[in-house]
Protein backbone atom coordinates (compact mmCIF):
# COMPACT_ATOMS: atom_id res chain seq x y z
CA UNK A 1 0.00 0.00 0.00
CA UNK A 2 1.62 3.03 -1.19
CA UNK A 3 -0.55 6.12 0.13
CA UNK A 4 0.26 10.62 -0.67
CA UNK A 5 1.89 12.21 2.87
CA UNK A 6 -1.47 13.61 2.84
CA UNK A 7 -3.60 10.60 2.71
CA UNK A 8 -1.26 9.52 5.79
CA UNK A 9 -1.76 12.38 7.45
CA UNK A 10 -5.36 12.20 7.75
CA UNK A 11 -5.29 8.08 8.30
CA UNK A 12 -3.02 9.21 11.88
CA UNK A 13 -6.17 11.59 13.02
CA UNK A 14 -9.38 9.55 11.43
CA UNK A 15 -12.33 10.12 14.32
CA UNK A 16 -15.48 8.54 12.56
CA UNK A 17 -15.85 5.58 10.49
CA UNK A 18 -18.76 5.42 8.17
CA UNK A 19 -20.30 2.20 7.26
CA UNK A 20 -22.81 1.00 4.33
CA UNK A 21 -24.52 -2.38 5.78
CA UNK A 22 -24.87 -4.51 2.96
CA UNK A 23 -22.04 -6.25 0.65
CA UNK A 24 -19.91 -4.04 2.86
CA UNK A 25 -19.94 -4.60 7.06
CA UNK A 26 -22.16 -7.40 6.68
CA UNK A 27 -20.94 -10.95 5.00
CA UNK A 28 -23.14 -13.20 3.24
CA UNK A 29 -23.88 -14.58 6.62
CA UNK A 30 -24.61 -11.38 8.29
CA UNK A 31 -22.24 -9.34 11.25
CA UNK A 32 -19.11 -11.26 12.14
CA UNK A 33 -18.15 -11.73 15.55
CA UNK A 34 -14.60 -10.52 14.18
CA UNK A 35 -15.88 -7.62 12.56
CA UNK A 36 -17.92 -6.55 15.72
CA UNK A 37 -14.80 -7.14 17.87
CA UNK A 38 -12.91 -4.70 15.75
CA UNK A 39 -15.73 -1.75 15.47
CA UNK A 40 -16.00 -1.78 19.56
CA UNK A 41 -12.36 -1.81 19.92
CA UNK A 42 -12.22 1.14 17.26
CA UNK A 43 -15.20 2.91 19.31
CA UNK A 44 -12.87 1.82 22.58
CA UNK A 45 -10.24 3.87 20.77
CA UNK A 46 -12.07 7.18 20.61
CA UNK A 47 -13.19 6.47 16.99
CA UNK A 48 -16.85 7.50 16.36
CA UNK A 49 -18.59 4.40 14.73
CA UNK A 50 -21.61 5.67 12.24
CA UNK A 51 -23.86 3.19 10.21
CA UNK A 52 -24.78 4.83 6.83
CA UNK A 53 -27.33 2.66 5.08
CA UNK A 54 -30.57 3.17 2.04
CA UNK A 55 -32.48 1.10 4.80
CA UNK A 56 -34.99 2.81 6.61
CA UNK A 57 -34.80 2.18 10.64
CA UNK A 58 -37.43 -0.23 10.45
CA UNK A 59 -35.08 -2.57 8.82
CA UNK A 60 -32.09 -2.28 10.46
CA UNK A 61 -30.49 -5.78 10.86
CA UNK A 62 -31.00 -6.61 15.27
CA UNK A 63 -26.88 -7.45 15.20
CA UNK A 64 -26.29 -3.35 14.72
CA UNK A 65 -28.04 -3.13 18.12
CA UNK A 66 -25.71 -5.44 20.31
CA UNK A 67 -22.27 -3.44 18.72
CA UNK A 68 -21.29 -1.62 22.11
CA UNK A 69 -20.72 2.25 21.81
CA UNK A 70 -23.05 2.72 18.41
CA UNK A 71 -24.57 5.87 18.32
CA UNK A 72 -25.67 7.46 15.11
CA UNK A 73 -27.31 5.93 11.83
CA UNK A 74 -28.10 7.09 8.87
CA UNK A 75 -31.08 5.92 7.37
CA UNK A 76 -32.29 5.80 3.84
CA UNK A 77 -29.60 6.85 1.66
CA UNK A 78 -29.48 10.25 4.40
CA UNK A 79 -32.84 11.04 4.74
CA UNK A 80 -32.72 10.41 8.46
CA UNK A 81 -29.63 10.73 10.94
CA UNK A 82 -31.13 9.11 13.95
CA UNK A 83 -29.39 8.68 17.27
CA UNK A 84 -29.56 4.87 17.81
CA UNK A 85 -29.70 5.16 21.55
CA UNK A 86 -33.71 6.03 21.93
CA UNK A 87 -34.13 5.89 17.83
CA UNK A 88 -34.96 9.68 18.37
CA UNK A 89 -34.55 11.54 14.23
CA UNK A 90 -32.20 14.19 14.73
CA UNK A 91 -32.71 15.07 10.97
CA UNK A 92 -34.88 14.40 8.58
CA UNK A 93 -35.11 15.26 4.81
CA UNK A 94 -38.18 14.78 2.85
CA UNK A 95 -39.07 14.74 -0.70
CA UNK A 96 -41.01 18.01 -1.24
CA UNK A 97 -44.66 17.42 -0.96
CA UNK A 98 -45.37 18.70 -4.93
CA UNK A 99 -42.59 16.86 -6.18
CA UNK A 100 -43.66 13.57 -4.29
CA UNK A 101 -46.96 13.90 -5.81
CA UNK A 102 -45.81 14.13 -9.47
CA UNK A 103 -43.60 11.03 -8.57
CA UNK A 104 -46.68 9.36 -7.37
CA UNK A 105 -48.61 10.31 -10.50
CA UNK A 106 -45.76 9.40 -13.08
CA UNK A 107 -44.93 6.09 -11.05
CA UNK A 108 -48.60 4.98 -10.87
CA UNK A 109 -48.69 5.48 -14.85
CA UNK A 110 -45.41 3.25 -15.57
CA UNK A 111 -46.88 0.33 -13.01
CA UNK A 112 -43.77 -1.11 -11.28
CA UNK A 113 -43.58 -2.56 -8.01
CA UNK A 114 -42.82 0.42 -5.64
CA UNK A 115 -41.70 1.09 -1.76
CA UNK A 116 -42.23 3.34 0.32
CA UNK A 117 -40.06 4.92 3.09
CA UNK A 118 -41.80 7.15 6.03
CA UNK A 119 -41.00 8.19 9.45
CA UNK A 120 -38.42 4.97 9.49
CA UNK A 121 -40.72 3.09 8.08
CA UNK A 122 -41.28 0.68 5.00
CA UNK A 123 -44.49 -0.11 3.01
CA UNK A 124 -45.41 -2.08 -0.02
CA UNK A 125 -48.66 -3.03 -0.88
CA UNK A 126 -50.82 -6.16 0.34
CA UNK A 127 -50.32 -7.64 -3.67
CA UNK A 128 -46.24 -7.22 -3.17
CA UNK A 129 -46.21 -8.64 0.25
CA UNK A 130 -48.36 -11.95 -0.80
CA UNK A 131 -45.85 -12.49 -3.48
CA UNK A 132 -42.89 -12.46 -1.37
CA UNK A 133 -44.95 -15.11 0.87
CA UNK A 134 -46.09 -17.05 -2.04
CA UNK A 135 -42.69 -17.61 -3.11
CA UNK A 136 -40.58 -17.92 0.35
CA UNK A 137 -39.35 -21.29 -0.22
CA UNK A 138 -37.86 -20.25 -3.72
CA UNK A 139 -34.65 -18.27 -4.41
CA UNK A 140 -37.38 -15.10 -5.15
CA UNK A 141 -38.50 -15.30 -1.28
CA UNK A 142 -37.21 -13.00 0.41
CA UNK A 143 -37.27 -13.07 4.53
CA UNK A 144 -35.79 -9.54 4.20
CA UNK A 145 -39.01 -8.64 2.51
CA UNK A 146 -41.60 -10.10 5.15
CA UNK A 147 -39.46 -9.06 7.93
CA UNK A 148 -38.94 -5.65 7.04
CA UNK A 149 -42.01 -3.93 5.25
CA UNK A 150 -45.29 -3.83 5.89
CA UNK A 151 -48.09 -4.33 3.59
CA UNK A 152 -50.69 -1.68 2.71
CA UNK A 153 -54.58 -1.98 1.30
CA UNK A 154 -53.68 0.46 -1.56
CA UNK A 155 -50.02 1.71 -1.63
CA UNK A 156 -50.58 4.76 -3.82
CA UNK A 157 -53.19 6.28 -1.50
CA UNK A 158 -50.86 5.50 1.11
CA UNK A 159 -48.24 7.56 -0.50
CA UNK A 160 -50.79 10.29 -1.05
CA UNK A 161 -51.91 10.38 2.66
CA UNK A 162 -48.32 10.85 3.74
CA UNK A 163 -46.94 12.84 1.07
CA UNK A 164 -45.23 15.26 3.64
CA UNK A 165 -43.06 12.68 5.03
CA UNK A 166 -41.99 10.20 2.34
CA UNK A 167 -38.03 10.37 3.03
CA UNK A 168 -37.52 7.44 -0.17
CA UNK A 169 -39.35 5.76 -2.91
CA UNK A 170 -37.81 2.35 -3.51
CA UNK A 171 -39.05 1.37 -7.77
CA UNK A 172 -38.28 -1.96 -8.77
CA UNK A 173 -37.49 -2.70 -12.44
CA UNK A 174 -35.65 -6.03 -13.36
CA UNK A 175 -35.53 -4.65 -16.96
CA UNK A 176 -31.79 -2.51 -17.24
CA UNK A 177 -33.06 -1.01 -20.62
CA UNK A 178 -36.42 0.28 -18.89
CA UNK A 179 -34.67 1.07 -15.39
CA UNK A 180 -32.01 3.39 -17.72
CA UNK A 181 -35.20 4.97 -19.15
CA UNK A 182 -36.78 5.65 -16.21
CA UNK A 183 -33.33 6.74 -14.78
CA UNK A 184 -33.16 9.50 -17.17
CA UNK A 185 -36.38 10.65 -17.20
CA UNK A 186 -36.37 11.00 -13.28
CA UNK A 187 -32.39 12.94 -13.55
CA UNK A 188 -34.98 15.73 -15.56
CA UNK A 189 -36.01 16.71 -11.50
CA UNK A 190 -32.57 16.12 -10.61
CA UNK A 191 -32.64 19.76 -8.77
CA UNK A 192 -35.66 19.17 -6.82
CA UNK A 193 -34.55 15.01 -5.60
CA UNK A 194 -32.08 12.64 -5.67
CA UNK A 195 -31.72 9.46 -7.97
CA UNK A 196 -29.74 6.94 -7.17
CA UNK A 197 -29.14 2.82 -6.76
CA UNK A 198 -27.95 0.24 -4.54
CA UNK A 199 -28.47 -2.67 -6.76
CA UNK A 200 -28.93 -3.88 -10.15
CA UNK A 201 -32.35 -3.94 -10.25
CA UNK A 202 -33.17 -0.68 -8.14
CA UNK A 203 -34.00 3.09 -8.34
CA UNK A 204 -34.16 4.91 -5.17
CA UNK A 205 -35.51 8.38 -5.36
CA UNK A 206 -34.50 10.59 -2.05
CA UNK A 207 -34.75 14.55 -1.44
CA UNK A 208 -33.17 17.41 -3.15
CA UNK A 209 -30.38 17.15 -0.84
CA UNK A 210 -30.52 13.69 0.32
CA UNK A 211 -27.63 11.68 0.19
CA UNK A 212 -25.53 9.27 2.41
CA UNK A 213 -22.93 11.81 2.10
CA UNK A 214 -25.13 15.10 2.96
CA UNK A 215 -25.95 12.59 5.74
CA UNK A 216 -22.23 12.52 6.59
CA UNK A 217 -21.81 16.28 6.26
CA UNK A 218 -24.83 17.12 8.75
CA UNK A 219 -23.63 14.45 11.35
CA UNK A 220 -19.79 16.07 10.93
CA UNK A 221 -21.79 19.13 12.44
CA UNK A 222 -23.43 17.69 15.26
CA UNK A 223 -20.22 15.71 16.34
CA UNK A 224 -17.72 18.12 15.09
CA UNK A 225 -15.77 15.60 13.49
CA UNK A 226 -14.29 17.36 10.42
CA UNK A 227 -15.07 15.44 6.94
CA UNK A 228 -11.57 15.40 6.77
CA UNK A 229 -11.49 13.07 9.74
CA UNK A 230 -13.67 10.23 8.65
CA UNK A 231 -13.30 7.40 6.66
CA UNK A 232 -15.97 6.12 4.81
CA UNK A 233 -17.33 2.27 3.21
CA UNK A 234 -19.11 1.57 1.12
CA UNK A 235 -19.64 -0.81 -2.58
CA UNK A 236 -22.71 0.39 -4.54
CA UNK A 237 -23.34 4.06 -6.23
CA UNK A 238 -25.23 5.13 -3.53
CA UNK A 239 -21.73 5.18 -1.63
CA UNK A 240 -19.61 7.38 -4.04
CA UNK A 241 -20.08 10.67 -2.86
CA UNK A 242 -19.98 10.06 0.14
CA UNK A 243 -16.40 7.70 0.38
CA UNK A 244 -15.57 11.15 -2.05
CA UNK A 245 -15.78 13.51 0.53
CA UNK A 246 -14.71 11.43 3.33
CA UNK A 247 -11.13 12.06 4.75
CA UNK A 248 -10.60 8.37 3.17
CA UNK A 249 -12.62 6.26 0.90
CA UNK A 250 -12.39 2.63 0.88
CA UNK A 251 -14.40 0.24 -1.68
CA UNK A 252 -14.94 -3.57 -0.64
CA UNK A 253 -13.68 -6.12 -3.14
CA UNK A 254 -16.98 -7.06 -4.66
CA UNK A 255 -17.86 -3.04 -5.09
CA UNK A 256 -18.67 -1.86 -8.48
CA UNK A 257 -16.02 -0.33 -10.57
CA UNK A 258 -17.17 3.13 -10.14
CA UNK A 259 -17.09 2.69 -6.31
CA UNK A 260 -13.39 1.84 -6.43
CA UNK A 261 -12.90 4.44 -8.75
CA UNK A 262 -14.07 6.77 -5.89
CA UNK A 263 -12.09 5.21 -3.22
CA UNK A 264 -8.41 5.71 -1.88
CA UNK A 265 -8.26 1.82 -1.34
CA UNK A 266 -9.82 -1.13 -1.82
CA UNK A 267 -10.01 -3.78 1.04
CA UNK A 268 -11.08 -7.54 1.15
CA UNK A 269 -14.56 -8.23 -0.13
CA UNK A 270 -16.99 -8.54 2.37
CA UNK A 271 -17.54 -11.81 3.38
CA UNK A 272 -13.91 -11.48 3.92
CA UNK A 273 -14.25 -9.14 6.60
CA UNK A 274 -13.07 -6.26 4.46
CA UNK A 275 -14.04 -3.83 7.11
CA UNK A 276 -12.51 -5.19 9.51
CA UNK A 277 -9.36 -5.54 7.81
CA UNK A 278 -8.50 -2.07 7.05
CA UNK A 279 -9.51 -0.88 10.03
CA UNK A 280 -7.39 -3.09 11.68
CA UNK A 281 -4.45 -2.39 8.77
CA UNK A 282 -4.48 0.93 8.29
CA UNK A 283 -5.80 2.50 11.94
CA UNK A 284 -4.82 -0.06 14.37
CA UNK A 285 -1.34 -0.57 13.05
Amino acid sequence: MIFSEEKIEILRHIRLIALDLDRTLLTSRGLTENTKNTLEEAIRRGIQVVVATGRPLVALPRSIEGINGLRYVICSNGAQIVDFRDKSFLYSDYIEPEVSEWLRDHLLKLGYPIEVFSEGGAYISKERYQYFIDRAHTPEGSEYVLTTRKPVDDIWEFWKQHIDTIENINIIIKDPVKKQEVWEELEALQDRCTVTSSTSYNIEIGGSSTSKANGLRILSELTGVPLRETMSFGDSPNDCAMLEESGFGVAVENALPVVKRSADFVTLSCDEEGVAYAIKKLLFD
